[in-house]
């Protein structure tokens, strides 16, 4: 029997744009794509680090919470942060974010896709048995 799949937007120009899902339900996981700090409301993204990964965790929150999912069930988290940035800086929000979960995690220097973003965060959680 295959997993129940199903795919989740939260609305952003870039899902559109590049053609990839915010989140997908692949039976009882719930695999969210690399999020960056953009409000993809207002299409703007701050130019401070600590502003772009509280708006990126609450773009997951939004992913999760549309999948049934809390932050509390994050099993993965990878971190990417472009050249130069300070992860540290960093530290008390994500701690904050999953610090119940104490998910697996990896961090890594990389070019992003806009010069602008600071950071990109992707996380795989754990729903349980399929819903």
């Amino acid at each position: 029997m295959l997993p129940m799949i199903a795919r989740i937007s939260t609305g952003s120009k870039f899902e559109e744009q590049i053609g990839y899902s915010r989140a997908v339900i692949c039976g009882p996981w719930v695999l969210v794509s690399g999020t960056t700090g953009f409000d993809y409301a207002a299409h703007t993204l701050p130019d401070d680090l600590e502003d772009q990964t509280r708006n990126a965790l609450e773009n997951i929150r939004q992913a999760l919470t549309l999948a049934g999912c809390m932050l509390d069930q994050v099993v993965r988290v990878h971190y990417i942060l472009r050249p130069g940035q300070d992860f540290s800086r960093c530290w008390p929000l994500l701690r904050e974010a999953f610090g119940k979960a104490l998910p697996t995690a990896t961090q890594w220097y990389a070019e992003l896709a806009d010069p602008r973003m600071k950071i990109e965060i992707e996380v795989t959680a754990w729903r349980g048995e399929d819903k």
